[in-house]
């Protein structure tokens, strides 16, 4: 395997940027959960809200804890680059999780876990469908992060010059 290869995956930034990821589906699961019940919307107009609820706790998680950044003195450039990243992997996240729950959806009727004791029902069928598309956006995101967000690039500094 080659040197850069090597950087680019390993084992102790995969590790830690996959908990700090976890942690953020979970932020994504429930918040999801809860704009489908308090707001009345549907499944797929759920998941962008609830992914970007997820990635203002991830940014933070993701900084202090995934790439060694906590010290860069960098956090406005890289919120930005964060921002576009994530931009790119919300909808990386919405189409790998609507397009197999319509799939899904259409020859099978939906899963459901009802909490006992509560009046609860949790669709284990769009649970998946949900991480499905996470899966996709793990991947893109972690190369992303790693060789574009949390690295100097000259992207920001060109992209401040051109607003000038």
């Amino acid at each position: 395997m080659s040197d850069k290869k090597a950087a680019l995956f390993n084992q102790k930034d995969l590790f830690a940027y996959f908990i700090v990821a976890g942690l953020g589906a979970c932020v994504q699961l429930l918040a999801g959960g809860l704009i489908k019940d308090w707001f009345r919307v549907s499944y797929e107009d759920s998941i962008l809200p609830a992914y970007f609820i997820a990635l203002v706790v991830g940014f933070f998680l993701t900084k202090l804890f995934a790439f060694n950044a906590r010290q860069s003195q960098q956090t406005r450039r890289e919120m930005f680059k964060y921002v576009l990243v994530a931009s790119f992997s919300g909808i990386i996240t919405w189409l790998f999780s609507t397009i197999p729950y319509e799939f899904i959806h259409a020859r099978y009727p939906d899963f459901f876990f009802h909490i006992p004791y509560s009046v609860k029902k949790i669709n284990i069928t769009q649970i998946g469908t949900t991480i499905h598309g996470m899966g996709y956006s793990f991947v893109s995101n972690y190369i992303l992060h790693k060789t574009f967000t949390f690295k100097s690039s000259g992207f920001y500094d060109r992209f401040k010059d051109l607003l000038k």
